[in-house]
């Protein structure tokens, strides 16, 4: 039997569904996802820790849920609204429906939801806190209305703890050959990738090319991580503010010019800031598989993934590092590089599953950069 779901803003706006997944209800900052497929992909980025996510294709569902193309260990948004939840699966690979995996993870969902007019709401108004129902409380909006005002902002938040590993851990997984293609490497350089959210898809790509991987959590000092001896250090993404993880701003710090640096996304904005630079809060931010970034270097278009709310501000003093992508759509810092602190990182998401694939030369150059010593000097 269908129950009513809801969603309310905290600027009092109510749109209502169909809930599905688990009954109860969550609050988190509401976005929109503009990708044609990977919604489990998204369901399972720690990136959206204490999101609700909006997608903006109108089925889905229709390839259920499969436990290998996940990209951590556990389903990370804080609700999910989509327009259409198909009621029939189609796909060899599937394990499970998306309704009984969101059941299984106690997630709250909502279908039949007006997600063109959410998406235009957001847009127009921004990201904002929001509650998402489904069962009695659903009926009770006044209530959920003073839930979503009450809840967590983003800004100010740092939600890296709540998502990194509390041990270090090495990674030995890489993509099933018959998706993608293993380089043989010989010297097999040691990267330590700091976890602050970090996706398997990153591992998997530096595991593709022969690197080794130790996974360590965020808070790990500098000097611990230079114990291990290092070839490269990699700074992953994540959720929240990122000006709020003064820890991981501070042991950056200490690390550049020692080895060579490279991040992405949240690790993008972590740089900069222990450059010297700033960070801004977007005001919908950027969610989707079909944003256009120029690289500066070689004055070639590509077209990513992206997952962040959070942008590197363009009066940014980067004290020698240069600007080196640019998002299309709005003109923000879509990468940087310091040749001389041997570091480079980019806001987009080169590792993307299950597409698209136009930066994946990133790992290559990564690879290339760590023997060389400065992966900086190979961008591009």
């Amino acid at each position: 039997m269908k129950q009513k779901g809801v969603l309310v803003l905290e600027d009092g706006t109510i749109f209502e569904g169909t809930g599905f997944g688990v009954e109860g209800y969550q609050t988190g900052e509401l976005v929109f996802n503009t990708s044609m497929t990977g919604y489990q992909e998204i369901l399972t980025d720690p990136s959206y820790h204490k999101q609700i996510v909006t997608m903006t294709v109108p089925h889905v569902g229709n390839t259920g849920i499969n436990l290998e193309d996940v990209e951590s260990s556990k389903v990370w948004v804080s609700g999910f609204v989509v327009r259409s939840l198909s009621p029939i699966v189609s796909n060899w690979r599937s394990q499970a429906t998306l309704d009984d995996y969101l059941k299984s993870q106690g997630i709250v969902g909502i279908s039949d939801a007006p997600t063109r007019t959410i998406v235009r709401h957001i847009r127009s108004k921004g990201a904002m806190r929001a509650v998402v129902a489904h069962g009695e409380l659903a009926h009770n909006t006044n209530a959920l209305l003073e839930i979503a005002r009450a809840s967590q902002d983003m800004s100010g938040a740092n939600l890296v703890d709540d998502v990194t590993t509390p041990e270090p851990y090495h990674w030995h997984t890489a993509s099933d050959s018959q998706w993608y293609q293993h380089t043989e490497n010989p010297e097999s350089p040691l990267i330590v990738a700091y976890d602050y959210g970090i996706k398997h898809n990153i591992l998997r790509m530096m595991a593709d090319r022969g690197m080794r991987v130790t996974v360590v959590p965020a808070t790990m000092t500098a000097d611990d991580v230079l114990a291990l001896n290092p070839s490269g250090v990699f700074l992953s993404n994540g959720p929240g503010d990122p000006a709020a993880v003064t820890y991981a701003i501070d042991n950056i710090k200490n690390l550049l010019g020692q080895v060579p640096v490279f991040g992405i996304c949240l690790g993008h904005q972590l740089l900069a800031l222990a450059l010297g630079g700033k960070t801004e809060k977007m005001r919908f931010g950027h969610r989707g598989g079909n944003q256009p970034v120029k690289n500066l270097l070689t004055d070639a278009v590509e077209i990513s993934a992206h997952n962040h709310g959070f942008a590197v501000t363009s009066d940014s003093n980067l004290q020698g590092g240069e600007i080196t992508h640019v998002n299309l759509n709005d003109n923000t810092i879509e990468g940087l590089r310091h040749t001389g602190l041997k570091a480079f990182s980019v806001q987009y998401h080169p590792e993307a599953s299950p597409g698209p694939h136009d930066s994946l030369y990133l790992f290559d150059e990564f690879l290339d950069a760590v023997k060389s010593g400065n992966p900086a000097e190979k961008m591009g």
